[in-house]
């Protein structure tokens, strides 16, 4: 197994010792430097670069947003397609936010509608990077991942924050629907997706049934044992989301997504329940 760091992270892969099958290699997702040598009959392509969003969306973000996404996966392309012996699989993640807020229809890969506005933009330029790559023969899967729900980092940890501060009531209206994934199952589902080789293309990485903001945020209340949870309309929500430097927009759109062609494909999750999931990865 080789990983491929970001060389904003040097100081710390450097330090970071080989550990059985596993080594470290810099890159800076711009121009090749080397690091594109270890795809040559490579087995599988994780593609998982991109700048955070959890942050203001200013300018600079919303450039550094766009084009790590976009510059990693158009060099990745270029890499696999000088490869004499390309990978067989390549993973890029996308994002489910690429669908409309929607109450009520349920999106899926099919019959899904596009959104609009800056995330919107962000995730059909990815995989407009990632599809458009000549790479015939390396089979391709863009990630359209809901919200990751994990014990450290990531989504959970400023609803958490929100939560413990008093702030875990209704989020707007509350009824924005909220997909989600246990982290266990998002991993569970890459390696699925790598040993089937039918699938190809965009593929919806989420738990089976949607929920709404308003269940999320009274399980977080029940499962973090906090009494109370102030009703947060948008101006206040706006409010909190500038103090703890993000945007409301991963409490505000709802994200009504389902895995159809993951469920069609024979995959089984095993964390279906939010209320369950929330208490394993709280516990």
């Amino acid at each position: 197994m080789r990983e491929i760091h970001d060389q904003k992270e040097s100081e710390a892969v450097k330090q970071k010792p080989h550990k059985n099958n596993i080594r470290t290699v810099l890159w800076d997702a711009k121009i090749f430097s080397g690091w594109e040598k270890e795809f040559e009959g490579a087995d599988v392509i994780i593609n998982m670069a991109g700048r955070s969003v959890d942050c203001r969306y200013n300018q600079k973000n919303k450039d550094l947003i766009m084009n790590s996404r976009v510059d990693s996966t158009r060099i990745i392309g270029e890499a696999i397609a000088q490869c004499s012996h390309p990978p067989k699989v390549w993973l890029n993640s996308s994002t489910a936010t690429i669908y409309r807020h929607s109450l009520d229809k349920k999106m899926s890969e099919e019959k899904g509608e596009i959104g609009t506005g800056f995330s919107v933009n962000v995730a059909k330029a990815w995989e407009k990077a990632f599809f458009t790559n000549n790479t015939p023969q390396t089979r391709k899967v863009a990630l359209r991942t809901s919200i990751v729900l994990g014990k450290n980092g990531g989504a959970l940890q400023p609803i958490k924050k929100i939560t413990l501060l008093g702030l875990g009531g209704k989020q707007g209206n509350g009824k924005q629907k909220f997909s989600w994934i246990h982290e266990e199952d998002f991993v569970r589902s890459l390696d699925f997706l790598i040993n089937n080789s039918r699938v190809e293309g965009a593929i919806n990485i989420v738990a089976p049934e949607p929920s709404t903001t308003s269940e999320l945020m009274k399980l977080m209340r029940t499962t973090l044992k906090v009494p109370f949870g102030l009703t947060s309309p948008k101006p206040l929500l706006e409010l909190g989301a500038f103090l703890i430097q993000t945007e409301t927009e991963l409490l505000l759109k709802s994200r009504n997504v389902i895995p159809k062609r993951l469920t069609d494909e024979g995959f089984h999750f095993t964390h279906h329940n939010l209320e369950l999931a929330l208490q394993d990865l709280l516990a």
